[in-house]
């Protein structure tokens, strides 16, 4: 049964080509939408973006149109309609000039869809969880976008184990590989070796699709600048880290796993070690794609010191290796080897030869996310770490943020690696309370 999508802005903001997504179903988008893609056009950022592409989508068809896109447009294969809703009671309702007003409008319209069509079923769909729970109230039915999502859950964790016999142990000892007896390994999947009789004879590797076969890690047994793996998936993370062929890496995990301090760690040996890169780029999206510092005394960089701070630490203690005197890590900075900016100002740029490190990426969109690892020039390796459960964007959730997305999509490609980080190394206290609290 054919049914109307009535869709609300942050819809729109987040993919601008989801008018296109709803198959043969008839598509309607409130008034008030427009008027608030209308109010966001003229930002700088990701938004003002998507909203002026929104905009151009719907001037398309209006033009496509027979009479106007209130009346209708076909989309897709010409099974589906998209139009323009205007309420039949517009002297009663608000216009959209702030945003529990918009949200008001917005409902409100999606509710005379539903009683002007009683044949077609109406269904409001929206990334804000509240409006979701006032539509339910009202006795609307309201699903969320669900284009890109992901069972964060059930998400590869990039750790595979292999149960062997002991002869196949102690060939890939000696002869530094050994080729798996299942051909169903996706590329760069870690892999833990286990002796069918002993449990305690186990081996670390990863698997090389060019290769077709397993090899050993490439962690340093000396660590990576003061740092050494404290568990396995720690060894794993720090492999892809520090293999230049992997041009993308994901790191998932729980708080004090040591996404951030691993990333940190591998893009400081690869840029001032081992000069395989020109320069570590550092950034978070606290204020992702464009978020307004304005408000934040000082200039740039004393705008941006409370959202780095962390980062900041984390290079501070790697270069320093817990020591005071931090200096030669201010040469870097100053040196421009090590740089830490937001993601603002990153369309538009070509990041070559570079070692790009996103952490919190689990607050990014999937659009966002594309947009950062478009910017990857020859030679980059984009390093995106964060925890699915910890998200403070208001329009992605655990199963649609970019990071999940990012994970899930790239498993099956050469250059691309992922480990989710189980156990908490920060400290016996962080630990606790991160499985307690």
């Amino acid at each position: 049964m054919k049914k109307n999508y009535v869709l609300d802005t942050n819809v729109l903001i987040h993919d601008p080509r989801a008018i296109f997504k709803f198959e043969d179903n008839d598509v309607i988008i409130p008034i008030y939408v427009i008027e608030e893609i209308d109010q966001f056009k003229r930002e700088g950022t990701e938004r003002g973006r998507n909203c002026r592409q929104v905009a151009r989508y719907l001037d398309e068809l209006r033009e496509r149109a027979e009479d106007s896109l209130s009346s209708g447009v076909p989309i897709g294969d010409g099974l589906g309609m998209l139009r323009v809703a205007v309420p039949t009671a517009r002297g009663d309702l608000p216009v959209a000039l702030d945003h529990s007003a918009q949200d008001h409008a917005i409902l409100k319209t999606a509710l005379d869809v539903r009683d002007r069509d009683s044949k077609n079923p109406t269904i409001f769909v929206t990334m804000d969880t509240n409006l979701r729970i006032r539509a339910d109230a009202l006795g609307m039915e309201a699903e969320t976008y669900e284009n890109s999502k992901v069972d964060v859950d059930t998400l590869d964790s990039g750790v595979v184990e292999l149960s062997v016999d002991k002869r196949e142990i102690d060939e890939f000892f000696q002869s530094g590989a050994v080729v798996p007896k299942s051909n169903g390994i996706k590329p760069n999947t870690s892999i833990v070796l286990k002796d069918t009789e002993s449990s305690n004879h186990t081996a670390l590797g990863r698997y090389d699709a060019q290769k077709s076969a397993i090899v050993p890690l490439r962690v340093p047994r000396e660590g990576v600048m003061g740092i050494r793996p404290k568990n396995k998936e720690q060894a794993f993370a720090l492999d892809l880290l520090l293999d230049d062929s992997i041009r993308l890496v994901t790191l998932v995990g729980k708080a004090g796993t040591g996404k951030t301090l691993l990333a940190l760690a591998g893009g400081l040996r690869k840029v001032v070690e081992d000069g395989t890169f020109t320069r570590m780029l550092v950034s978070r999206p606290v204020m992702p794609m464009g978020r307004d510092i304005g408000y934040l005394p000082g200039d740039v960089d004393e705008k941006l010191n409370p959202w780095m701070q962390p980062i900041f630490d984390n290079l501070e203690f790697l270069y320093g290796h817990g020591k005071r005197d931090n200096s030669a890590f201010h040469e870097l900075i100053e040196g421009g080897l090590v740089q830490v900016e937001p993601l603002t100002y990153i369309r538009g740029r070509s990041l070559p030869h570079q070692y790009l490190i996103v952490d919190e990426a689990q607050n990014l969109t999937p659009h966002e996310i594309k947009t950062i690892i478009t910017r990857a020039g020859e030679g980059t390796k984009i390093v995106l770490t964060g925890d699915p459960h910890q998200i403070d964007n208001p329009y992605v959730d655990s199963s649609s943020n970019g990071l999940a997305i990012v994970a899930d999509r790239f498993r099956n490609e050469r250059i691309a690696g992922h480990i989710t980080l189980s156990k908490g190394e920060r400290s016996e206290l962080a630990e606790i309370a991160a499985n307690l609290l």
